[in-house]
């Protein structure tokens, strides 16, 4: 009864539409958390670029996109390499501190927001079964 009320099209319609409003609030994160990471502009440029994207959202995304594209690239390498060097050098540093110790460290790093809880539970485990 429900398929003759709700037909394939409309529900393929449902779903792209869904899609693009979850890439859609991906993007304004994207772009929010690069402009908050930022080191290269002063507050008063960030406050008028999230003023131009609250003001105008899809043109001020796009624009940013467009104009930061190579930043917003670098800015992410920069911190998945540091969150690598900063793993490296819990892992180095936890070699033959006991379990436990390497439990305190990991969560000593968790709550300086080093480490994501994922990390840390991933950690948490190696610890656990080196035991």
């Amino acid at each position: 009864m429900l398929a003759y009320d709700y037909p394939f099209l409309d529900i393929f319609w449902t779903m792209m539409i869904f899609f693009c409003w979850i890439i859609w609030f991906w993007l304004l994160i994207t772009v929010f958390a690069d402009i908050f990471r930022r080191r290269d502009t002063s507050g008063f440029s960030k406050v008028i670029w999230i003023i131009f994207v609250i003001v105008l959202p899809f043109l001020g995304v796009f624009i940013y996109l467009i104009a930061n594209h190579d930043g917003m690239a670098e800015r992410s390498i920069k911190q998945a390499q540091a969150q690598q060097s900063q793993m490296n050098e819990y892992i180095r540093s936890t070699a033959g501190g006991g379990s436990a110790a390497e439990i305190e460290k990991a969560k000593a790093l968790l709550d300086s927001g080093a480490i994501t809880q994922a990390e840390f539970d991933t950690l948490k485990a190696r610890a656990l079964a080196a035991a």
